[in-house]
C-alpha cells in the first residue's frame, strides 16, 4: 500500500446493542483494503461516545471545549474520504450519525462521501438520500455509487459475519473507484 494514497474512513454509525454495523464495516474494509487505492481507517461511533451536541459555540468557528471534539476533529481532519456504514431507522438515518456530524463543520468540506446502508425491504436508501441533504450542506461531495444491502440480517453468517452476494461485491468495488477518483479531484 502506498502511504501516499488518500486516507478513507469508513463510519460505523449505529451504537444499538445488538448492531450489525460493524460486520458489514469489516467486510467493507477488507474489500477497500484489497481495492488498494486507500490508506483505510475504520471509526465506531460507538467507541467515539460522543455525548449530545455539548460545545458553547458554533462548529464552524472551531473554537473547541472539550477534549471528545478536539479528538474527534482532528480525526475527521486527518481523512480525505468517508464511507458511511448507516442503518436505516424508521425512513431515516440514526441520531448518533447526525450527531457525530453536527459537531464539526470545516473538517467535512471537500472531502468525497459513499454510503453503505443496510436494512429491511429499503436497503437503507431513504437513509442515504436524507444524509446526501446533509453532507452537501457541509460542502462534501456525495457520489451517486452506494452499496444498498435490503434484508440484512439475512446477509449475515451463523458466527455473525457478511456472506457478500456477488452484487454487493461489485457495488463495493464500483464505489470505491469513483470515491478514488472524485477524492483525487478534490484534492
Amino acid at each position: 500500500m502506498n502511504e501516499s494514497n488518500p486516507v478513507l474512513q469508513v463510519v460505523i454509525a449505529s451504537t444499538r446493542p445488538g448492531r450489525v454495523g460493524p460486520a458489514f464495516a469489516e467486510w467493507f474494509v477488507k474489500v477497500a483494503e484489497g481495492h488498494g487505492g486507500f490508506v483505510v481507517e475504520t471509526v465506531d461511533l460507538d467507541e467515539r461516545n460522543l455525548p449530545f451536541l455539548d460545545e458553547p459555540q458554533h462548529p464552524k468557528l472551531r473554537e473547541y471545549q472539550h477534549q471528545h471534539t478536539k479528538d474527534w476533529s482532528a480525526a475527521v481532519d486527518r481523512a480525505d474520504a468517508f464511507v458511511f456504514v448507516t442503518p436505516e431507522y424508521n425512513y431515516g438515518y440514526n441520531a448518533v450519525l447526525k450527531n457525530a456530524i453536527d459537531f464539526l463543520h470545516q473538517e467535512w468540506a471537500d472531502k468525497a462521501v459513499g454510503f453503505l446502508g443496510y436494512g429491511g425491504i429499503g436497503a437503507g436508501t431513504r437513509a442515504i438520500q436524507q444524509l446526501k441533504q446533509v453532507v452537501t450542506t457541509l460542502r462534501m461531495v456525495p457520489i451517486f455509487e452506494a452499496v444498498n444491502v435490503p434484508f440484512a440480517a439475512g446477509k449475515l453468517t451463523t458466527e455473525g459475519e457478511v456472506a457478500a452476494d456477488p452484487q454487493m461485491d461489485a457495488a463495493a468495488v464500483v464505489m470505491l473507484d469513483e470515491l478514488l477518483r472524485v477524492t483525487k479531484l478534490l484534492r
